[in-house]
């Protein structure tokens, strides 16, 4: 009898552990609260838009953009660490390409309070660098006067607050609305959209 109660007293505290732990990050979180990061597009520039239509179901869409945008951590007393930021271009549910390049910077530490600027950049412009997507699609991007694009931004991140440290994997989402015009013969169209204050939706 006495083993036995001895047995269930170590599994009632052992059981008894996670939920102390979990109690402890609560509390953490309610006093700190480090708050959800902020996204907004700084500025955006296209340029060598082509679409090139082909008698296959699908077409060419050929073009360089560059966006930069801003990520602001709000948090009173929470510093964040970007571990790895990845962002995707789409047209209407379409897939127009990863970011060719890293992003500038693609790692680096953001103190409480702070914002700091990513630069992206989609690099589909040259012979051969084309994406190949439905040839409606193709058909209305080349009718816009203004594309419409959204940016799709995979994030991850450390909250930090001294020895306490909380992994997240927030998804960045933003419009971007730039209005086109011919650049040139064989060049294509283009246009440049500064900030518009539009914040973009995180989630996590």
């Amino acid at each position: 009898m006495p083993r036995g109660g001895s047995a269930r007293g170590c599994c009632g505290g052992l059981c008894g552990l996670p939920f102390t732990v979990g109690l402890v990050v609560l509390i953490y979180w309610a006093i700190f609260q480090p708050h959800h990061i902020r996204a907004t597009v700084d500025s955006a520039t296209l340029s060598n838009l082509t679409v090139s239509h082909a008698s296959s179901p699908e077409a060419a869409v050929s073009y360089d953009l560059t966006v930069s945008l801003r990520l602001h951590n709000p948090s009173v007393r929470v510093d964040i660490y970007y571990d790895a930021i990845s962002a995707e271009l789409r047209f209407r549910d379409a897939v127009l390409g990863a970011a060719a390049n890293d992003t500038s910077p693609s790692v680096f530490f953001q103190r409480r309070k702070t914002s700091e600027v990513v630069k992206m950049e989609f690099d589909y412009g040259g012979p051969g660098g084309g994406v190949t997507v439905a040839r409606d699609v193709a058909g209305d991007l080349a009718k816009e006067t203004a594309v419409s694009l959204e940016l799709d931004v995979h994030v991850r991140v450390r909250y930090v607050f001294k020895m306490f440290k909380l992994r997240q994997k927030p998804r960045i989402r933003c419009s971007i609305s730039i209005p086109v015009k011919t650049e040139g013969r064989h060049r294509g169209f283009g246009g440049t959209v500064a900030a518009s204050g539009d914040r973009c939706s995180v989630k996590y």
